[in-house]
């Protein structure tokens, strides 16, 4: 479980790092810690909050088929930038086009790491 969390935690920080490079309106000011440390606190905002959120908000994601989770997801970049001084996402669409762009990474290394082969190796 640990190992996963590193794992976790590890991409998060690189695809952070991605998302601020290809768009111009999310930056990191130059700074490798506070990309660092964004992937930190994205990744435990993604592991406590968010299954609560997703909790309190299904009644609103069954009606809107799942576009509801969508805004949950933005909300955890939107949290973050909040936290870590020096992380600035600007503009409705930077924040769209950020959130797709991680759960589109996150979703393949998802793919990748459920393979049994996969898991296997990293719970050793």
């Amino acid at each position: 479980m640990i190992k996963w969390l590193l794992v976790s935690w590890a991409v998060n920080a690189v695809v952070l790092g991605i998302v601020g490079w290809l768009l111009g309106g999310v930056t990191f000011h130059g700074s490798t810690s506070t990309v660092i440390w964004s992937a930190l606190i994205f990744g435990v905002l993604n592991t406590v909050l968010k299954p609560v959120l997703k909790l309190v908000t299904l009644p609103v994601a069954l009606v809107t088929f799942g576009l509801a989770w969508f805004f949950v997801a933005m909300l955890m970049l939107w949290l973050t930038q909040g936290i870590i001084n020096g992380f600035d996402i600007n503009g409705f669409w930077n924040y769209v086009l950020a959130t797709i762009l991680v759960w589109a990474v996150n979703v393949v290394i998802d793919g990748l790491f459920n393979d049994s082969r996969v898991t296997k190796a990293l719970r050793r």
